[in-house]
């Protein structure tokens, strides 16, 4: 148990405030697990209107990402998360104040809004804090400390949700400004920030700095291909939520639903318990290869999905899924910041999510068009094709992160000559 909380040791005060802040957050994380429910229960929209409700909301958090990633590099880190995260949870509680109608679905779009203006800020902000001899330990505790809170949040959220709605939205947006308060209080304003003692990183910087976010891609063109690669990742994972509990439907009936809310909670007991293993036994490893096997994987478990047929391959198949998943939540992240110069961390950081997170937002129409014409066994088996693409893609990005870190290299020599 010590060498496995060893990773997370003599990590910087501010990544344990964020971690207890992730855990609250999380826990109070209680409108989007029953989102659908109240748009379709109590605000009165049909199926087809709630979809079309996401959809929006998906939309419109797109220029929010942008703006929110221009601001954090302009403004700084630390104000535009205070600014809207307070906005968004200001929503939330006249959310809670207000009689359900459509206006309040309104009002959670706007409250959205906010909070997306916020994301690439955090993600900018745990950049700062750690560098990369600490980025993937540090990057591993935040993950955990989301899944700790969700663990623990829709439960929460579903014995409120038939006789208490108004505490739902008051709940959620009382646990943000309680963590809101704890990053007030205790962290510092990070941007401009170098968090490294590689000549390397300096030099990079320099040459980054004043430069427009477009040219930093191009002339960086693993920050283009990994999140295309991510994309194929997430269009997969995206089947574990839809393509899964419509096999398990066809299998078991009625008890599909039941027996598959017992797989998401296999899948949270086993993110819980081996993130700090997994991160124990690969701290040193090259991320690029760590993705690389979570997307083997992966293309392992939609193989076993394919031709399971009971409890125990389904159990199998979601074990694998799952570390394939935590491996790729741990590096994907600390990947990200080690490639990103900090002068463009806010902006990179809303372009990234956005192109990998088409891949989850069209994975269920995709697959879900194969389904009908092929059937289940055979989309799981192109699902299981698109994982090992992604996995020889994530290989062969290895090959040109060493081809650009041996340029720096020699520059690197040259400055300190």
């Amino acid at each position: 148990m010590n060498n496995l909380l060893n990773p997370y040791k003599n990590l910087p005060k501010e990544i344990y405030i964020l971690f207890i802040g992730k855990i609250v957050n999380s826990i109070g994380a209680f409108v989007h697990p029953l989102m659908s429910l109240i748009l379709t229960q109590r605000i009165g929209m049909s199926a087809f209107e709630a979809g079309k409700f996401v959809t929006l909301l998906a939309i419109c958090q797109v220029p929010c990402m942008l703006l929110g990633g221009k601001l954090a590099d302009s403004i700084g880190r630390k104000k535009v998360i205070v600014i809207f995260q307070s906005l968004g949870a200001a929503m939330l509680i006249i959310c809670g104040l207000m009689p359900t109608s459509v206006l309040t679905a309104n009002m959670m779009i706007l409250s959205s809004c906010f909070y997306a203006l916020s994301s690439p800020a955090y993600d900018a902000l745990n950049a700062d804090l750690t560098n990369e001899s600490n980025r993937k330990e540090a990057y591993s505790l935040l993950y955990m400390g989301v899944n700790i809170g969700f663990s623990v949040g829709p439960i929460l959220a579903g014995l409120l949700y038939k006789n208490y709605l108004p505490l739902i939205f008051i709940g959620d947006a009382i646990t943000t400004l309680i963590a809101l308060l704890l990053l007030i209080v205790n962290i510092k304003e990070t941007k401009g920030k170098i968090n490294t003692d590689s000549v390397i990183a300096e030099i990079e910087e320099d040459e980054y700095t004043h430069k427009p976010t477009i040219k930093v891609l191009f002339q960086r063109p693993i920050l283009i291909l990994f999140p295309i690669i991510m994309l194929l990742y997430q269009l997969v994972y995206s089947q574990w939520g839809f393509s899964l509990p419509l096999q398990m439907g066809n299998i078991y009936g009625v008890d599909g639903a039941r027996l598959y809310g017992y797989l998401g909670a296999f899948n949270a007991l086993i993110v819980i318990t081996t993130t700090p293993l997994l991160t124990y036994k690969t701290s040193k490893s090259n991320s690029i290869n760590i993705m690389a096997i979570g997307g083997v994987c992966y293309a392992a478990s939609f193989l076993v999905y394919a031709v399971s047929k009971n409890m125990l391959l389904f159990l199998s198949a979601t074990f694998a899924l799952t570390i394939g998943e935590v491996l790729v939540a741990i590096n994907s992240s600390a990947f990200i910041a080690n490639n990103t110069p900090a002068s463009h961390r806010g902006r990179i950081s809303s372009i990234i999510p956005i192109v990998s997170g088409a891949g989850y937002a069209f994975g269920p129409m995709i697959v879900g068009k194969v389904i009908d014409i092929k059937g289940i066994f055979v989309a799981w088996v192109i699902v299981t094709i698109i994982a090992l693409i992604g996995s020889i893609g994530m290989f062969l990005l290895k090959k040109l992160k060493n081809v650009n870190h041996s340029y720096y290299s020699q520059e690197a020599y040259g400055r300190r000559e």
